[in-house]
């Protein structure tokens, strides 16, 4: 179950509740804290959110968990992957690799909300998606472009958009229960108000 606290004055540092978070969700706890402790590097933690989403691979369930942690100066961002084991490595082992991006960095913040039933008044979403960009992946969407005559068959080479998407995680009350939601929008939030500048 994603876990998510946000921080309501400067002198309070949530590194404990994160831990508790990480030891709730029982995915090698240790191994998690440790590499998002290092990476946090002693600075306070503002706001967290921990999601845990196991999937289905044929016969074997795979575990994948993010964290994403918001810290005065920086957004911390962690994954952990479990694996079964190679000709590299045959022993079943874990890999997670952690970025710290600055937040003057973050260049867009942008949250989605679905929301069931709308025209019955003010509903819960149901589900959200975060997406954070900070210019490390772009990606480009090309169309070939058009003029407005129908008969031309000239070629008018292409026409796109680009977009910035480093990160990006979906949640919804059905697979992540009922305060994920909530959750990732609490973090947004703190995120969006630290990275307005």
């Amino acid at each position: 179950m994603p876990d998510v606290r946000s921080r309501t004055s400067e002198d309070r540092d949530r590194a404990a509740e994160l831990r508790e978070a990480l030891d709730r969700t029982g995915y090698y706890p240790e191994v998690v804290a440790d590499a998002v402790t290092e990476a946090v590097g002693g600075e306070h933690v503002v706001s967290f959110y921990v999601h845990h989403e196991p999937t289905f691979e044929r016969d074997e369930v795979r575990r994948h968990q993010s964290v994403i942690v918001l810290t005065p100066s920086r957004l911390i961002l962690a994954h952990t992957d479990e694996h079964a084991g190679d000709d590299l490595l045959p022993e079943p082992y874990t890999s997670t690799s952690t970025e710290a991006v600055s937040l003057s960095a973050v260049s867009s913040v942008v949250v989605t909300r679905m929301t069931t039933n709308p025209t019955a008044g003010p509903q819960p979403p149901v589900e959200a998606v975060l997406t954070i960009g900070w210019g490390a992946v772009q990606r480009m969407d090309l169309e070939p472009a058009g003029c407005n005559d129908p008969q031309c068959e000239a070629d008018h080479g292409y026409t796109g958009t680009l977009s910035s998407d480093d990160f990006s995680l979906r949640v919804s009350a059905a697979a992540d229960g009922t305060d994920a939601v909530g959750g990732l929008l609490s973090f947004a939030a703190s995120l969006s108000a630290r990275t307005h500048g």
